[in-house]
């Protein structure tokens, strides 16, 4: 039986019509790169080099290796990424003061939140709340300025009309002109001041100028923060709650309100404690005597809003100055705030903040010691709320984790 020409197809043929054509094999490698990129280059038996024209816009052939397996790409961008980490660091150290500048101004903002969102419980507007609250803020500062500023001129204004007196009484001392004939001491002492102190007391003047002019224009600034971040408090959680997932959103958000309410309580308990040291120093100062009380009790009350040492500070300060005008005072006055912090201690200070921040005794001690070592006043302020919040998140978030774990 003769088999037809159908079943008779050769091998080679099969196979010839299985490989696809070299034009096909060239389109197909098209596609191949404008889908995933170059692809590397296959060659075949008809065309180890590839068929002329089979890479239309590719002139100089196929692409090689990509860079990215490279070890010169791979150190460069290692070397670009170091950089940019040393860069990242020293624009935060130099920009160190803003940012605690701003980091204290949010503070205060969310230390004052509770007494705006007292008013507006009220029927207040939370515009007009904010606004009154801030006109507190400034009366405050007026007032401890005029406190504290008419004493001190006072005192540096009798001071320097003292000194002639001083110097009368020097030279008329006769065993100062005894050492003044046998050593020359008045024209090397006129040499000195004329020389040497002179100059130095003016470029001490200038430099206590510029850091009063400093210090004036860090206040407005952290005022002006204060009062922004106070009226856009809301908005600033809302749009920090929207980069947390979904899922976990409202657990953040109860979070996140726990510890605005704890910094709110913590500012406003330190205030209160504050007030209450003023006071009593004040009337016990008062009664006892001493010049310019009410200047020497704002400072007990502006040295008392720092954690552990604050009050000790404010303590000798005052003490210090009653004992310029009189020993007894002196005595009295060291003898009084001892007392009084023994009270504040273990009467005032657990009663206020029970409510606010709830961190044992002994974190307390150890995150005011750390928050003063990094950033000195401003840290040990900072430090406290800090460790309450850090304690409520370990306390909700990692302690159930690890339970289920």
């Amino acid at each position: 039986m003769t088999a037809s020409p159908d079943a008779q197809t050769p091998s080679s043929e099969v196979a010839q019509a299985e490989t696809p054509a070299p034009a096909e094999t060239a389109a197909h490698r098209d596609e191949e790169r404008a889908e995933g990129g170059a692809a590397a280059w296959t060659a075949t038996p008809e065309s180890p080099e590839g068929p002329e024209g089979a890479t239309p816009g590719l002139p100089y052939g196929m692409p090689g290796k990509p860079l990215s397996r490279g070890p010169f790409l791979f150190g460069l961008v290692g070397g670009l990424g170091v950089l940019t980490a040393i860069a990242i660091g020293q624009l935060i150290t130099s920009s160190l003061s803003v940012i605690i500048l701003i980091v204290v101004a949010m503070f205060l903002a969310a230390g004052l939140n509770p007494a705006v969102e007292a008013l507006q419980r009220r029927g207040m507007k939370r515009r007009t709340s904010i606004s009154i609250v801030f006109a507190g803020v400034i009366v405050m500062f007026v007032l401890f300025g005029l406190a504290i500023v008419p004493p001190v001129s006072q005192e540096s204004a009798d001071f320097i009309a003292a000194v002639p007196g001083y110097f009368d009484q020097l030279t008329a001392n006769p065993t100062l002109r005894q050492l003044d004939s046998d050593y020359q001491l008045l024209p090397k002492l006129a040499a000195f001041v004329t020389d040497t102190l002179a100059p130095s007391l003016a470029s001490g003047v200038v430099g206590a100028g510029l850091v009063v002019l400093d210090g004036v224009f860090t206040g407005v600034t952290l005022l002006v923060l204060m009062l922004y971040f106070l009226g856009s408090l809301h908005t600033i959680k809302e749009y920090f709650l929207k980069l947390v997932p979904a899922s976990r959103r409202s657990r953040t958000a109860a979070i996140t309100e726990e510890i605005l309410t704890g910094i709110g309580g913590y500012v406003a308990g330190n205030v209160l404690i504050s007030v209450i040291a003023g006071a009593l120093s004040w009337a016990f100062l008062t009664f006892a005597g001493a010049r310019y009380a009410l200047a020497l009790a704002l400072v007990i009350a502006l040295t008392d809003l720092i954690p552990l040492v604050g009050a000790t500070i404010g303590a000798v300060l005052v003490s210090g100055v009653a004992f310029l005008q009189s020993v007894p005072l002196g005595i009295a006055c060291a003898i009084f705030f001892v007392i009084y912090q023994q009270v504040e201690n273990y009467l005032i200070y657990p009663r206020v903040m029970k409510r606010s921040v709830d961190v044992a005794p002994a974190v307390t001690v150890i995150a005011a010691l750390f928050g003063g070592a990094l950033l000195g006043i401003v840290g040990a302020l900072l430090a406290i709320p800090v460790a309450a919040a850090i304690a409520l998140i370990i306390r909700e978030v990692v302690l159930p984790r690890q339970a289920r774990s």
